[in-house]
């Protein structure tokens, strides 16, 4: 069991100074902030976070639309019915 264990972590560790030395070092990795991470992955990473933010608000606008049509159903069966308007009476006309 010991075995494994130190193979997989002598594995991690070839793995790691294969990405630093052969690929970060060598430029083949566009890291402008020196934060070790890809910019590639950031921009990725902010681009999600963006979409998310517009998919969560066009949720919300559905919801406030959905509530508003299920509002105005009753209306519609009032109406049906040969019930006066409720609400704001509309403007006369001059």
């Amino acid at each position: 069991m010991l075995k494994i264990i130190g193979l997989v972590i002598l594995v991690l560790v070839i793995g790691v100074i294969v990405y630093y030395f052969g690929f970060y070092k060598r430029g083949k990795i566009n890291d402008k902030d020196g934060d070790l991470i890809p910019d590639e992955v950031e921009e990725v990473v902010r681009e999600t976070k963006r979409r998310a933010k517009a998919v969560k608000k066009e949720i919300k606008d559905v919801a406030k639309s959905t509530k508003e049509v299920i509002n105005q159903t009753g209306d519609i069966v009032d109406a049906a019915k040969g019930k006066k308007r409720r609400g704001r009476k509309p403007k006369s006309k001059k």
